[in-house]
């Protein structure tokens, strides 16, 4: 029991209360102070200072200070709930859900601890917690309509719809009278409920569902797209044919609409001119759907297709659509679609009148969608591209769409500073279009202009953000610029500022994580219960994402170099590479320096601006980066460690990257965790074994087995037994050898086979004289090149600058061979 507390204090404790939940934390220090000097042992007021030093940012005294209170009164439930909720802000959740849980038995009324407790348990995935804890509050306040919709909640994502739909019908079998139709949280139980019984595979009784319960329902998409769907589970195709019809006849644009209907209309795949009949149905409805005329390119061949996409191609460079190309361009993939659409788009071309007034229709829009096609990737022809863009600059010289074409081409030619000065041309003009200044910023980054950049894309951000433009492009999270940041500090040998941007976007993935925590509450509040189930699955893959892998796989490779010079971690990384690659690093370092320091002195002017009204004088502290260089990353004694942070969550969540699992093994064979490396080396085998890179990893393992003598026998054993990709009697440089040979076309094919010969033991000279010859290879790209070089460079070899003349003597214009 909580120790008593004199009227006049016990309303100074509940002062003291109603002062952290406003966050008047000097107030309610001030409050507390008062109660423990006259009850300097009083463990539930101890407990609330300790709860508001913690909200000011004071962690370890706020700690000791709770620890303290437990020893004056173990037996308060104040206590025990109050250090689980310093356990929770400092993210030790199975701590925080132990000390809950001691509250409860010690006060198992309590609404807010039972609450808290519920929510960390589905925060941590504790289905069965969580079903316990929604039950036990159903129990206590079975009039509350999100007690039972909660609880159906915890049974449905614990794996068991059918719980959770009883769950609903025992609730609606309480109900005195039928809700309103208006009654928004009714119409979500509803459409839940039905979700649920369809999840079942009950699809009769979902429709009946349907037909009866959700008849008026509010969210009328919903309904029509549910009936649809169980009408074609259950085999009545007429009547799921007239329900798609209505789809169709709400929104014409739905590509899967007309999918479904071609389906449940039997008509099949072989009979073209039936599908098109479809298609052209709706095209004569609705005069300016799009998707009626674009949709049959996909399926059409030969004669029909080049008929049906002269008719579209014409449409659209008639009207000038800039999309057009995009609209267009996964039809690539076929050949013979691919050739007859630069064919349609040239005699398109050729029928137009060159002296034609329209900058953007006609002639200048055959224009961009031929310089966009020779620009693309499939079918490439930058000598082309750059003929048909200078054109339609020269018909439009204020076209942002035209210079943004033109800076791709430059982009894809590897000429990134000319690419970024022409981006930024576009960008002036228009300099109301956030998209080009996007895209100026991003193309600046590329060509490792990154104060150029960061000027560039603060023409958007807030003017009166404390720390200047990057400080709100960090609270606004913006990924792909803290992404593409890093890499140019990479590229540069900003090491700490790297790893800085990439430690950045791992916390936005942190941050959305535990975003989750305001929406278990506030999801049932508002009845947004399909919503919020949706997010929780969600949540459950959030760092599959690409833009996780791109940035941890970034991170990871510098923490792999850091791992293999050690004498990298100094100064913002710079180390021992060669002495002016050091000089470059020392000097971009300096230079971060400054600039670090004129933001801070922004900063201090920004704040003595303020209106001092606006300041906080209640004592929350803000949190200060007391590493805002990265120096401290950068410095790091176990950088393997560090890699394994961002590894770790890439495997568990992205198993089929193949980048992750030969960045698992190049991590776990510097560790020695040879079981662990061959579980990579496995899994990115299964996923493409021909890749270059699964090939040097393959051949350097099995020499690692064949040579081994630091490995225990007994593990030795396993992998041998395990390792099935090369035979234990193949001759691994005969096999290297037949693997160059196989693939002689391919630059890196063929890059990979210099390096592997000399895992294998070849000649330094020999292979850097391979290298360089490499540069004759008919297919080899600028790209192959600078991966070449970079290889070089790794190698610490004397042939980098005659690399380096010969490579540019081949592609003139690329910058990052220079």
């Amino acid at each position: 029991m909580p120790q008593p507390l004199a009227s006049k204090e016990a309303a100074l404790f509940r002062a003291v209360i109603r002062s952290y939940e406003d966050k008047q934390y000097k107030r309610g220090l001030k409050s507390a102070e008062l109660i423990l000097k006259k009850n300097p042992k009083h463990g539930d007021t101890t407990a609330m200072k300790a709860l508001i030093l913690n909200a000011q940012g004071k962690t370890e005294e706020a700690f000791a200070l709770g620890k303290e209170a437990l020893t004056m009164d173990m037996k308060s439930h104040i206590c025990w709930h109050v250090y689980g909720l310093l356990y929770r802000a400092n993210k030790n959740f199975e701590e925080a859900i132990k000390a809950y849980k001691f509250a409860l038995r010690l006060e198992p009324e309590s609404v807010q601890i039972q609450r808290d407790l519920a929510i960390l348990q589905v925060q941590m995935r504790d289905y069965q917690g969580y079903i316990q804890s929604r039950t036990a509050m159903l129990q206590a306040r079975p009039q509350l309509r999100q007690s039972w919709t909660a609880l159906a909640i915890a049974h449905h994502i614990s794996g068991s719809p059918n719980e959770a739909e009883n769950v609903l019908t025992t609730y609606e079998g309480t109900l005195k009278g039928t809700p309103a139709r208006s009654d928004f949280e009714h119409s979500e139980a509803i459409m839940y409920k039905n979700s649920l019984i369809a999840e079942q595979g009950d699809y009769e009784r979902a429709l009946e569902h349907l037909n009866s319960a959700a008849k008026h329902n509010l969210d009328r998409l919903a309904v029509m797209e549910a009936r649809a769907e169980y009408l074609t589970k259950l085999g009545r195709k007429e009547e799921a044919a007239k329900a798609y019809r209505a789809l169709l006849d709400r929104n014409s644009e739905r590509a899967s609409y007309y999918d479904k209907l071609l389906e449940v209309l039997d008509v099949p795949e072989g009979d073209l001119q039936a599908r098109k009949a479809i298609y052209d149905e709706y095209a004569e409805k609705y005069p300016r759907c799009d998707a009626a005329k674009r949709l049959p390119l996909d399926f059409l061949t030969d004669d029909d297709f080049e008929e049906a996409a002269e008719s579209y191609l014409t449409l659209m460079l008639n009207k000038g659509v800039p999309s057009t190309f995009a609209n267009l361009k996964h039809l690539y993939s076929d050949s013979f679609k691919k050739d007859t659409l630069a064919e349609l788009a040239e005699e398109y071309l050729q029928s137009q009148d060159a002296d034609a007034d329209s900058k953007d229709k006609g002639e200048a829009a055959a224009l961009y969608y031929l310089a966009q096609h020779h620009n693309y990737f499939l079918s490439r022809d930058l000598a082309k591209a750059t003929e048909y863009i200078d054109k339609a600059i020269e018909k439009d010289p204020k076209s942002v769409d035209f210079h943004m074409t033109k800076a791709r081409i430059l982009k894809h030619e590897g000429n990134l500073q000319k690419a970024s000065e022409m981006m930024d041309r576009a960008r002036k003009l228009d300099l109301r279009d956030r998209y080009i200044n996007t895209k100026a910023a991003k193309y600046q980054l590329r060509n490792n202009e990154n104060d150029k950049a960061l000027k560039t894309v603060g023409l958007f951000t807030r003017a009166d953000t404390v720390g200047g433009p990057f400080a709100d492009l960090l609270d606004m999270q913006c990924i792909w610029y803290l992404t593409e940041d890093g890499e140019s500090h990479a590229r540069r040998g900003n090491t700490g500022l790297a790893l800085k941007r990439f430690h950045a976007v791992s916390f936005i993935f942190d941050v959305w994580h535990e975003d989750q925590f305001d929406f278990h509450s506030f999801s049932l509040r508002k009845g947004q219960v399909r919503a919020y189930v949706d997010m929780i699955r969600w949540e459950d893959h959030v760092r599959d994402h690409p833009f996780y892998s791109r940035a941890a796989l970034d991170a990871i490779e510098i923490y792999l170099r850091l791992a293999d010079k050690p004498s990298a971690n100094g100064v913002n990384g710079a180390g021992a590479d060669d002495a002016e690659d050091s000089q470059a690093k020392k000097k971009a370092a300096k230079k971060a320096k400054k600039e670090l320091q004129r933001l801070e002195r922004e900063a201090i002017e920004k704040q003595a601006k303020q209106d001092p009204n606006k300041v906080n004088k209640d004592g929350e502290i803000k949190k200060t980066d007391e590493d805002p260089l990265g120096l401290k990353l950068a410095e790091t004694s176990d950088p393997l460690g560090e890699a394994m942070k961002f590894l770790s969550h890439l495997l568990q969540f992205s198993p089929k990257n193949i980048e992750a699992q030969l960045a698992g093994y190049d991590v776990y064979m510097r560790r020695k965790k040879y079981v662990l490396a061959l579980r990579c080396l496995t899994a990115a085998s299964a996923l493409d074994a021909k890749l270059p890179k699964v090939h040097e990893q393959a051949v350097a393992f099995r020499q690692l087995l064949n040579t081994a003598s630091d490995i225990s026998p007994k593990v030795l054993e396993v992998l041998k037994a395990e390792f099935k990709i090369i035979e234990p009697s193949t001759d691994l440089a005969k096999y290297n050898d037949e693997f160059q040979a196989a693939n002689k076309d391919s630059a890196r094919h063929v890059l990979s086979a210099i390096r592997t010969k000399r895992v294998l033991g070849q000649d330094k000279a020999q292979s850097e004289e391979a290298l360089v010859n490499a540069l004759d290879i008919p297919g080899i790209e600028f790209t192959d090149a600078i991966e070449a070089l970079e290889t070089l460079k790794s190698w610490k070899s004397s042939q980098v600058e005659t690399f380096k003349k010969a490579a540019q003597g081949k592609w003139p214009s690329v910058t990052r061979l220079e």
